[in-house]
């Protein structure tokens, strides 16, 4: 599945396009599952055009089965089952296609316990969590941890971090719905629409502020992220997309990471490609002894609906992350 222009999610259309050339270092997988994020839409509708991939073959989670190892490359065979965040940028081909070209680096074997199309719901919401609150805010045993949307592809993974990590979690909701999804996850949940910042910091934290506030929405919430947190706090974001006044940041000296979690791909990093798989070994360490449950939408679209997915996803109406079935052998 292709886009050969930007625009509405039906610029969606099926090409033939070449097989991917082996190459050192990297691995052909024939694909069985990928997912939509929301840098795949922002691509598409041209807001980020200039991170498009040449082919214009987009999906940046992939799940399949490796048909062949490059040289160099180790720790795979032929016939292992893989995920991971293969990118879709620029010279970077994406997973919506029947084979796709992955650097080794970036990919783990599948969990014991979770099928293709489970897994493939991981890695880009996963590494983005891990990076925010593990290695961004090197949150500790005992902390109170907010994370924003923790219903949400990121969220309720940065929610299963922390609390692996032995933190007190708590999480904005919108919904009793989403309110029971977070306390699925062990978090406290917290419905923005019936409380402010000042009364649920009050409430929580007895006035205190957050140890750790994970903002996974962006915008606007950048400003209450920093108001929720305590003095001398932390504050992860992925989305700092917006102009606002930063005054608050020293009035409460507050130190703010952002995670931008395709660098290495995008700059073509080797060491942090390794990092992102390291990353995924972890989380299926935590995957296998259940501390760790991927939240997927329950309908999952084959790649040649993937038009009906991007729209989904961008209505806001999804639950958990939307699952894209690989083409069959016989399409």
């Amino acid at each position: 599945m292709v886009i050969k222009s930007f625009g509405e999610a039906g610029v969606f259309e099926i090409a033939e396009i070449s097989k991917p050339e082996l190459k050192p270092g990297h691995v052909l997988i024939r694909v069985r599952a990928s997912t939509v994020n929301p840098i795949d839409y922002k691509i598409r509708s041209g807001l980020l055009k200039s991170l498009a991939p040449e082919t214009g073959v987009l999906g940046f989670d992939v799940a399949g089965t490796i048909e062949e190892v490059g040289d160099g490359v180790s720790k795979f065979v032929a016939g292992d089952e893989v995920f991971g965040c293969s990118g879709a940028v620029k010279e970077h081909s994406g997973a919506l296609a029947e084979y796709q070209l992955v650097d080794a680096n970036l990919l783990a074997k599948r969990p014991a316990n979770l099928s293709l199309e489970e897994c493939v719901a991981l890695p880009l919401v996963s590494i983005t969590a891990w990076d925010a609150l593990i290695r961004g805010a090197n949150i500790k045993e005992g902390e109170y941890v907010l994370v924003h949307g923790g219903a949400g592809g990121v969220g309720h993974l940065g929610i299963q971090l922390a609390k692996m990590k032995g933190a007190e979690v708590f999480s904005t909701v919108s919904s009793d719905e989403k309110a029971e999804i977070v306390k699925g996850y062990g978090a406290t949940p917290i419905n923005y629409r019936n409380l402010s910042v000042t009364q649920y910091v009050e409430e929580y934290t007895n006035q205190k502020g957050f140890d750790v506030v994970f903002d996974t929405v962006g915008g606007d919430n950048l400003m209450r992220s920093f108001e929720a947190s305590k003095l001398e706090g932390r504050v992860t974001s992925v989305n700092t997309r917006i102009t606002c006044d930063l005054s608050i940041l020293h009035q409460k000296a507050l130190s703010l990471h952002v995670v931008f979690m395709i660098i290495p791909i995008l700059y073509n990093q080797d060491k942090g490609k390794a990092q992102h798989g390291k990353i995924l070994n972890e989380i299926v360490r935590g995957v296998e002894s259940e501390d760790i449950t991927p939240l997927i939408h329950k309908e999952v679209f084959p790649f040649k609906k993937v038009s009906e997915a991007h729209s989904l996803l961008e209505s806001g109406k999804a639950t958990g992350k939307i699952v894209l079935r690989g083409f069959d052998i016989s399409d």
